[in-house]
């Protein structure tokens, strides 16, 4: 893995600074320790850090043609640049390296921008096209790699593989964009293309932008959307079959390696699936790794070590204690901007041990969002039937009503939660979706922000960044539209974002077979009921597996990668619980209703309520702009 940056002068009168390119280049150092390079020429300057995994003695960036015509800085890996580059020597390219950096330059020259269309992997690139006084950055289908831009001045792109490396320009904008702070309290990430500074910008998925001097900035183009095509299924033991061959070749096109390899053993279906398709095509034991924890409910080592034992990998694992909140103080600076999921804290560590031994590790991340694993998507499902049988203008007056007259119950499970279901069900199937996936709700969220920050949204809300997506579904089937927008949002924003940040912290590169584009397409056009089957999400999926993983690891419950983060807020991040959030910091932000942060505060910390998720994102961030000196007006 790597880490790229440049700036490119739309005019194309202007010399760059070489201190200022090393400067943005070097606070990534961390995704590529091995080597870097500078490439400045009258207009244009890329820098890159390169993390060396195949074709260690070459494959140097930033790269150029023999002509000097066209350079690439990249950050990624394409799989099939073997096959790529066969066919681009029939086209009379010739090759001096074994690198898939060389296929994407030569892949540019020979198709332009379809380039993408042939790469199968994941990737961030950005290619100089001297002759037409272009730069064209290109993000991968679901958005394993990042990749940030901002035009400055009207006139000058600036672009990184981490936020912190536009941070480093110093004529970047920073000023706080308001919608991103609705959207990050209610998800607890901010959605692409947003990011927490306005007028900076992520590329989107399965994107691209052409910037060519002397025409205006265009808007990100896209070259590719999950099709939830209906494929075509004779019966479902074909289905069971044709699954596992279809995961196994995903999988077994990332053990390319010149470094030592391995992979994450979570005990759950996804990374077990992995591991055991590793197994079946390595002679050598599979290196794997996993942690637990010293809470019983949050520790799934057991299940970890029964397929280490069954596929005799060379596994290792680690018991972290409840109360490890010592990344505190370092998350901010990992994500850049405001981040809530505090499994952040368990990946780190995952990362750090992994590092121990192997440079590429393999994840089972996006089976759930493949496969409809999430336990949302039952009670979704459970509820949309209610929804189907009874018109909105039935439903809002009479559900939304019982919302608001029945106490919520937060000690209680999920399934007992009677008002968050009367909520829902006063809602369309996509306002729905959101209000359960929401670390806070629309009340709270208004009583939460000053005035000062409501005027400022104008009236938006996170729920349009929702509308925005199921729009453009190529689907209107219920299971399959949440399917989409968790795609779209939850699995680039929060889960990719945490995998990258995380890994990269440490040098490691993850790969995720489960989110190979051929068998995400596959995958999205399989029948619902072959994803949740009555209330067994992954229904396919672990029927699949039954000939290759234990019962008890396909069939128990999910437990997650979760932290206890109600009993620190009452225990021993008490006191930093109430400096963070009502001595200074946020109070001073002109962000937020501070009586009603005292009430979050006091109300949880009594036992009263459970507020863990909005006070975690408060103090998330709260360190965010700790960290960083963010132009709050």
């Amino acid at each position: 893995m790597c880490g790229i940056a440049g700036l490119f002068d739309l005019s194309g009168r202007r010399d760059f600074d070489h201190d200022l390119l090393r400067a943005m280049n070097e606070v990534q150092h961390h995704r590529g320790p091995d080597e870097d390079g500078l490439y400045v020429d009258p207009g244009v300057a890329f820098a890159h850090k390169r993390l060396s995994i195949i074709d260690l003695s070459s494959g140097q960036q930033p790269m150029r043609s023999e002509d000097d015509n066209v350079v690439v800085v990249y950050n990624g890996e394409v799989y099939n640049f073997a096959e790529l580059a066969r066919e681009l020597q029939g086209l009379g390219f010739s090759f001096r390296t074994r690198c898939d950096t060389e296929v994407i330059l030569h892949a540019w020259r020979a198709w332009g921008e379809a380039c993408v269309e042939r790469f199968r992997g994941m990737f961030a690139f950005a290619i100089y096209d001297k002759n037409q006084q272009s730069v064209f950055l290109a993000r991968d289908r679901l958005g394993i790699k990042p990749l940030f831009y901002s035009i400055i001045g009207g006139d000058t792109l600036v672009f990184g593989s981490e936020l912190k490396v536009l941070k480093a320009h110093p004529g970047v904008p920073r000023k706080l964009e308001p919608q991103a702070v609705e959207d990050y309290f209610t998800l607890g990430y901010i959605p692409e293309p947003k990011t927490i500074y306005k007028d900076v910008y992520k590329l989107r998925p399965g994107h691209t932008l052409l910037l060519q001097r002397g025409r205006p900035v265009p808007q990100q183009r896209e070259y590719w959307d999950i099709p939830f095509k209906p494929v075509a299924v004779q019966s479902q033991a074909a289905v069971e079959e044709e699954l596992f061959v279809r995961m196994r070749e995903a999988v077994d096109i990332r053990l390319v390696s010149e470094v030592p390899l391995g992979a994450f053993l979570s005990g759950g279906v996804d990374s077990s699936a992995v591991v055991a398709a590793m197994a079946q095509l390595q002679d050598a034991p599979v290196n794997t790794c996993a942690i637990g924890f010293d809470v019983p409910q949050y520790n799934e080592t057991d299940f970890a070590r029964q397929v280490a034992q069954r596929y005799a990998t060379n596994h290792i694992e680690r018991v972290v204690a409840s109360d490890d909140f010592d990344l505190l103080d370092t998350l901010a600076g990992f994500y850049d901007e405001p981040y809530a999921d505090s499994s952040a804290i368990p990946t780190y560590r995952v990362c750090q041990l992994a590092r121990e031994r192997v440079t590429v590790a393999l994840s089972g991340d996006g089976g759930d969002e493949n496969f409809a694993g999430y336990r949302r998507y039952r009670w979704h499902m459970n509820e949309q039937r209610l929804r189907d049988l009874l018109p909105l203008g039935l439903r809002k007056p009479v559900f939304g009503a019982l919302g608001s007259l029945y106490p919520k119950l937060d000690w209680a499970p999920r399934v007992f939660r009677a008002k968050t279901t009367f909520e829902a069900l006063a809602r369309n199937s996509v306002e729905a979706y959101l209000h359960s996936v929401s670390l806070t709700s629309q009340a709270q969220r208004n009583a939460m922000f000053s005035d000062a920050l409501k005027r400022e949204l104008q009236g938006y809300r996170a729920v349009e960044t929702f509308n925005h997506h199921a729009a453009r579904s190529p689907t209107d089937d219920p299971l399959s539209l949440i399917q989409y927008l968790d795609m779209k949002t939850y699995l680039v924003g929060d889960i990719l974002t945490k995998v990258d940040r995380a890994s990269m912290a440490h040098s490691l590169e993850v790969r995720v077979p489960l989110l190979d584009h051929k068998f995400v397409e596959w995958v999205s056009g399989l029948p619902v009921d072959m994803k949740l089957r009555g209330q067994e999400g992954k229904y396919i999926l672990k029927k699949a597996m039954e000939p290759h993983l234990p019962h008890d690891v396909l069939y128990r419950p999910k437990m997650g990668f979760g932290v206890p983060l109600g009993k620190w807020f009452r225990g021993p991040l008490k006191q930093r619980l109430r400096d963070a959030l009502l001595s200074g910091g946020l109070a001073e932000t002109g962000l937020f209703n501070t009586q009603y942060l005292e009430t979050l505060v006091n109300d949880h910390q009594s036992g009263l309520r459970e507020y863990s998720a909005p006070l975690w994102s408060l103090m998330m961030f709260q360190a965010a702009i700790a960290a960083d000196d963010f132009a709050l007006q």
